[in-house]
């Protein structure tokens, strides 16, 4: 097993060029067949090459940022998904340079069509792939390190991923290192849950010398830890964490893409502002609208607003209640909006106003977070940033994603802030607005997690 799982990556890359090259081929005869036809300045050799070289670029960096390149990595479905909204995007954006260059908009049919192949070669192509990858790397068995804490979430999580990891085997901490050390190398991997830093370090340690692949969960303060500076000013070295939050720099051009961002959005989406108000009104002629009160930035109380998806009186007692899953409270046109995650539109004017930025931590209702505080104080770390449209626990989490994990996702965006980081969020937004999982309701007894 070890021997071949040294040509993973080189079995990656085959992948990946395989997709890549059919796709750039299928482009390249549509481009030179078609439209260097009868665009009015036909490009020759070296401008025909360059066009195809610039598609390739956008498609590389399209199926990079979505994903399309994980074989092996991602479930079959999302690596097709991720790889057909790349190829939408870098057709859109082709299509667009096309026109630019001819000075008007040609017919898109051709690239219509070329779209549809591409759709063809990604889902054949993924599933011969995947399949021939499933055969020559089975799941992993791996053995389960528990602590005192329930690491019931972890197991279900990993259950999932049944193509990737097989949990052969549990054993508790109490159980004692000896034991487990025993234990450790009869197994592809371990996956080290919640347990004590002293005996997390002694495993670690141990896998370390006999060359035991390790999955740890990480703690609030390996986040904290990851994102230091290192510094190497003395013969021991140390790690620097500032802790002083965004630059001024920083604030000043997020503020400025906010604005900016803001405006084009709300005039773009204005039709859909129309239909959607529309939609709602036909359900129970109640308001389009709702606003609830959230907390930003220092704590500060805002109130965000919505397109209204719930029935009027959601909340006849006033008592917090998120959704659940089949909640009968849910306006049937609210199903759509919130899978499509179209109601959180009119929240462009709390961007425009200040009140949240386009990526930050999601915005949580005072009164939730307040229970979450008396079983985790760590959680007002969140709100050293603005609240945010979309983010790193929106992006990488789901609707149901328990508040710890929101909290590590969250200050792993924090302390790794970068504009380059915002865009790459942004741009990855579309692809969760349409996956399911993403926005899931809690389970019905599940309401602070």
């Amino acid at each position: 097993m070890k021997d071949k799982r040294k040509y993973k990556r080189l079995i990656k890359v085959f992948f990946t060029f395989g997709i890549t090259s059919m796709l750039i081929v299928l482009y390249g005869w549509t481009w030179i067949d078609h439209y260097n036809r009868i665009i009015e300045f036909p490009f020759f050799r070296r401008g025909n090459w360059m066009m195809i070289f610039l598609y390739g670029i956008l498609l590389i960096l399209f199926m990079s940022t979505y994903g399309g390149f994980k074989v092996g990595y991602l479930k079959k479905g999302n690596l097709i998904y991720s790889q057909i909204l790349a190829v939408i995007f870098t057709n859109i954006f082709t299509y667009l340079q096309i026109a630019v260059l001819d000075k008007h908009f040609l017919n898109p049919l051709q690239l219509i069509r070329m779209t549809a192949w591409d759709f063809l070669v990604i889902v054949g192509w993924t599933f011969i792939y995947q399949g021939i990858y499933g055969k020559l790397f089975p799941p992993r068995k791996m053995l389960l390190i528990t602590g005192n804490r329930s690491d019931y979430h972890l197991m279900e999580k990993i259950n999932s991923r049944e193509d990737k990891y097989e949990i052969c085997s549990v054993i508790n901490i109490e159980q004692g290192i000896a034991s487990m050390q025993q234990e450790i190398c009869k197994y592809d991997g371990i996956i080290v849950g919640d347990i004590s830093s002293h005996e997390r370090n002694l495993i670690l340690k141990y896998c370390f010398a006999n060359s035991v692949r390790t999955y740890s969960v990480p703690k609030i303060s390996d986040i904290l830890l990851k994102s230091s500076v290192e510094l190497n000013l003395f013969d021991s070295p140390l790690l620097l964490s500032r802790n002083e939050g965004f630059t001024i720099e920083q604030l000043f051009i997020k503020r400025l893409i906010d604005i900016i961002g803001a405006l084009i959005g709300i005039v773009i989406t204005s039709p859909l502002f129309i239909i959607i108000g529309f939609s709602i009104k036909l359900s129970d002629k109640g308001p389009v609208f709702f606003k609830q009160a959230r907390l930003t930035r220092e704590d500060k109380i805002f109130s965000i607003y919505k397109f209204r998806t719930m029935i009027q009186g959601a909340e006849k007692n006033g008592e917090a209640r998120l959704a659940t899953k089949g909640d009968s409270r849910i306006l049937p046109i609210g199903h759509f909006l919130r899978r499509t995650r179209l109601d959180e539109l009119p929240q462009l004017f709390n961007i425009l106003m200040g009140h949240m930025s386009f990526v930050g931590p999601r915005p949580e209702r005072p009164e939730i977070v307040k229970g979450i505080l008396k079983v985790m104080p760590e959680f007002s770390y969140r709100t050293k940033v603005k609240a945010g449209l979309t983010g790193y626990a929106q992006i990488y989490g789901k609707y149901n994603t328990t508040a710890y994990d929101k909290l590590k996702l969250d200050l792993t965006y924090i302390r790794n802030y970068s504009l380059l980081l915002d865009l790459k969020l942004i741009i990855m937004t579309p692809k969760i607005m349409f996956m399911k999982e993403s926005a899931e309701g809690v389970e019905a007894d599940d309401h602070t997690s």
